[in-house]
């Protein structure tokens, strides 16, 4: 008897399925750029210094902080969605 691995099921109403962290930061940097993402969430990452790859470091050992990007990047694409701005 084989055992087939587990299927991840499909996502296709999660906007996030699919989206690396790096691809989620960069955009929100692009966005907003570093100042304004710092003021919207004020986290050292972004304040200080900041650049993708340490905000990846600290973002994957801070699950509060990682739900508060997602946040503001689920936020972001409802409010380009309205501007229509293209995010490609």
């Amino acid at each position: 008897m084989t055992h087939k691995p587990e299927q991840t099921p499909e996502q296709p109403k999660n906007p996030l399925h699919g989206l690396t962290l790096e691809h989620i930061v960069t955009e929100l940097a692009d966005f907003y750029g570093w100042e304004s993402l710092g003021q919207r969430i004020n986290i050292r990452c972004f304040t200080h210094d900041p650049s993708v790859g340490s905000s990846l470091k600290f973002l994957r050992k801070t699950p509060w902080a990682r739900d508060k990007v997602e946040g503001l990047y689920l936020f972001m694409l409802r409010d380009a969605r309205r501007m229509n701005r293209d995010l490609s």
